[in-house]
């Protein structure tokens, strides 16, 4: 799909009154671009602080500090914020949206959305982990006197209700 059918199919996904928010960082900023609408920065929705690990690959972190993170959600071992610290701030930011009406949609971050379900189906944190955020795929949470979370098929018409198993 190139760049203008993208930005056509996102922009007709959602409701045309909404509140488009994004995270401070560039590409955030250009993917909420793609709706063809003006995104407010929050920066709630800033991605996780990964300290010293920030720009390295997985291969150049010291594995038993990252195995210390990934097991202890508390753990500032890389001198960033701790998956706890992520969860507790967009908590907050999710508590904030309880008393504000009509739709948002927040372009950011698989921590931030991880944290987000997370939140949302009150999860143990050591569930943070077993949930995988695609670039550029959906999550739909909605709130009306309960946060839930909707599972909805951007399928084919032909398609729906139809199983695909390799």
């Amino acid at each position: 799909m190139d760049w203008q059918k993208a930005q056509l199919s996102l922009a007709d996904r959602y409701k045309k009154n909404l509140r488009l928010l994004c995270g401070p960082e560039a590409r955030t900023r250009q993917t909420a671009g793609m709706f063809g609408s003006h995104p407010i920065v929050d920066q709630a929705l800033r991605d996780g602080d990964f300290g010293r690990w920030k720009g390295k690959g997985i291969d150049e972190i010291d594995r038993d500090e990252l195995s210390d993170w990934r097991r202890n959600s508390a753990s500032t071992a890389h001198g960033g914020e701790s998956v706890d610290q992520v969860c507790a701030r967009v908590g907050r930011w999710m508590k904030s949206l309880e008393s504000q009406p009509g739709h948002v949609v927040a372009v950011t971050h698989p921590f931030v959305i991880r944290a987000a379900v997370l939140y949302v189906m009150q999860c143990p944190m050591s569930m943070f982990y077993l949930i995988d955020v695609e670039p550029l795929s959906a999550t739909e949470l909605r709130f009306n006197q309960a946060w839930r979370l909707r599972l909805e098929t951007h399928a084919l018409p032909h398609e729906h209700g139809k199983i695909h198993a390799p």
